[in-house]
């Protein structure tokens, strides 16, 4: 009976006894090892077919060979048949659990690669419960843990994505990328590579329709040019050059003006911004006040960070600031596109969430200049495939990027290039602040010859200067303007008395059309029957009152100015309400207000004998009393020359 029960025990046990019941590479007989050795000979070589071969004849040999399953299964994910992979690797686990330190890591890789996301979760935790020392190691598999928990929600929960290539007006059989646009939607920018040489062309939108893009010859040599931006109003180009003569590091910020109908000869927008590190993928705000970058210099937090230098005030580029942590990783953090809205920003990262590779992300500037926790664009704007820089428009509704295609080559193309320029409709959620611009022509009022004036945007809500320009040779300019603020527009030129505007946006949240002025400046030299009065448009009282508003001081000021540079002019200050309440009231009242204005410009130094004030009340209308809008126009402050 007891050697009966011992026999039994042999069976059931195998020849390896209860401590081996699977074979290892220690474990083997000779022949299995010597053929082993010849696997481990052909891997090494990259010869897999012929190692594969002997795995098989081994496996067939010694089926429970767990380092024979094991090295099959890193043969399979060396040539990324990812599935047999993952099926050596669960085997292996099964067979024996303490494999887990060689089995895990790949096992979760080989799924993660499948974007078998949700399944790859639970093999990367517990590789990292096994104890890992490398402490680079913990933090790579701790990445792609995050990524894989990251990546199986947003697949359940995917975004609208629907992509559009642009027309063969735009892409060709050549590789093109990097788009920007003017905020008027009327010019793109992007990179064209012949022949692995790359320069930038451009394509106006007219009659419906983007024209055949053009090489833009003031720019591009016979080196690269790349990575660029046109700015807001289509008259500044920043872009990306490499190991120029002028360079300061491998790769160095250019730029290009456009005057008088072509571009300027190309500059090296020189330090702080340049360094002797690389410097790349230039991002100018609307206003040209802030210029972003992607930079691997010192004081950064990985391989590239994003940068911002904002302009000074005697027109010079500061010294740049890093966005910090928030924002930059240990990765690379790069391609950022600042919206018009001047505060949200689409960047590209592989250092944050995401799918792996280079995803899209948006963060915001908060009131206090942090930036928020930076959100994932979502799936499928995003795969496991490295994305590429997106710009959108200024209603923030299109994205304009360039993709690789998985369409066939059809259309006037027998053949083409895989990297195109696509649009998509970028979701409700996903989008910046609205955002307006302001066209305006500005002109001799006497003329209508244009004129190359001084134009200043100032936020009445911040009471600070928002934005300067200058009109074109045409006279033309184009600014814009976020929702949610009150803007104040001066324009003044030599020789003529400056002229306002008011924009009141900051009670306005839904997308407007744009605003389209003619300007007309009256000349200095006017004579008393040609004379005009001027409305200060941003003159305000407290309610009832002829307290002035602290806003009120910025157009004032101008006003002193123009005093001060006049020494010989002498004005009339003229008061108007609206019919609301009693003739005499308001006779009073507006009366008030032009001596209150009368008083600022005389505690400013103006003398008083330059200045007169006289109230009208509501005799003088310039638009009806019926609507609120018409009442708020007729409630205003002007002044006159006065030339007796």
């Amino acid at each position: 009976m007891k050697h009966y029960i011992i026999l039994l025990l042999l069976l059931y046990i195998g020849p390896y006894g209860w401590s081996q019941q699977y074979t290892t590479k220690a474990t083997a007989s000779n022949r299995v090892k010597k053929m082993f050795e010849r696997v481990e000979h052909y891997s090494a070589a990259e010869q897999y077919d012929e190692a594969l071969e002997e795995l098989e004849k081994i496996l067939k040999t010694d089926h429970h060979f767990l380092d024979g399953w094991l090295q099959r299964a890193n043969i399979y994910f060396d040539q990324r048949a990812y599935e047999a992979a993952a099926a050596d690797y669960r085997k292996v686990l099964d067979m024996e659990p303490t494999y887990g330190s060689k089995a895990l890591y790949p096992l979760a890789l080989a799924l993660y690669n499948q974007d078998q996301f949700g399944a790859a979760v639970p093999y990367f935790e517990q590789y990292l419960a096994t104890g890992i020392r490398q402490e680079a190691t913990r933090q790579r598999v701790e990445k792609y843990l995050s990524n894989a928990r990251f990546a199986a929600e947003a697949i359940q929960h995917p975004v609208p994505f629907a992509p559009n290539r642009l027309p063969a007006t735009i892409n060709t059989p050549n590789p093109e990328y990097f788009p920007s646009l003017s905020a008027d939607g009327e010019a793109l920018v992007y990179t064209t590579r012949i022949r692995n040489q790359e320069d930038l062309y451009i394509s106006y939108w007219r009659d419906g329709a983007w024209q055949q893009g053009i090489p833009i010859t003031a720019v591009n040599t016979d080196q690269n040019e790349g990575t660029q931006q046109i700015s807001a109003d289509g008259r500044l180009l920043v872009f990306t050059a490499c190991d120029r003569k002028d360079g300061m590091g491998r790769c160095d910020i250019y730029y290009a003006e456009r005057q008088h109908g072509g571009w300027s000869k190309p500059s090296n927008i020189g330090p702080p911004i340049n360094t002797g590190a690389w410097e790349s993928q230039p991002s100018i705000a609307a206003n040209g006040q802030a210029l972003y970058f992607a930079s691997n210099r010192e004081g950064g937090f990985g391989g590239t960070d994003i940068w911002v230098s904002y302009r000074q005030p005697n027109g010079r580029w500061g010294k740049p600031e890093n966005l910090g942590p928030t924002v930059n990783t240990s990765g690379n953090d790069q391609s950022p596109f600042i919206h018009p809205d001047g505060r949200t920003l689409y960047f590209m990262s592989d250092g944050h969430p995401g799918f792996g590779g280079s995803d899209l992300y948006k963060t915001q500037r908060n009131p206090d200049g942090s930036w928020s926790i930076p959100q994932n664009l979502g799936y499928p704007i995003n795969t496991r495939q490295d994305e590429s820089a997106l710009v959108l428009s200024l209603d923030g509704t299109t994205a304009y990027f360039s993709m690789r295609s998985n369409e066939p080559a059809s259309g006037p193309f027998p053949t083409r290039s895989d990297i195109d320029i696509y649009t998509f409709t970028m979701p409700e959620a996903l989008r910046p602040a609205p955002v307006i611009y302001v066209k305006a022509r500005v002109v001799d009022a006497h003329t209508q010859a244009p004129l190359v004036a001084k134009v200043e945007i100032a936020d009445l809500t911040m009471q600070q200067l928002y934005a300067t320009t200058t009109t074109d040779s045409d006279g033309t300019f184009l600014v814009c303007l976020p929702l949610g603020e009150d803007y104040a527009l001066n324009v003044r030129c030599e020789g003529y008395l400056f002229h306002s505007e008011h924009f009141a946006l900051s009670a306005v949240t839904a997308q407007r059309t744009p605003l389209l002025l003619q300007i007309e400046l009256v000349p200095l030299s006017t004579t008393p029957t040609a004379a005009r009065t001027i409305t200060l448009q941003n003159v305000f009282f407290e309610t009832g009152s002829a307290q002035l508003r602290p806003a009120s001081l910025l157009e004032l000021n101008r006003l002193k100015t123009l005093l001060d540079e006049q020494p010989q002019m002498r004005i009339q200050l003229n008061g108007h309400t609206d019919n609301v309440g009693k003739a005499n009231d308001n006779m009073l009242l507006s009366e008030q207000r032009a001596k209150a204005v009368y008083d600022y410009l005389i505690s400013q130094g103006i003398a008083a004998q330059r200045l007169r004030y006289r109230g009208f009340g509501d005799t003088k209308p310039i638009d009806t009393n019926d609507t609120p809008q018409g009442r708020e126009r007729n409630r205003r402050t002007e002044f006159e020359i006065i030339f007796n």
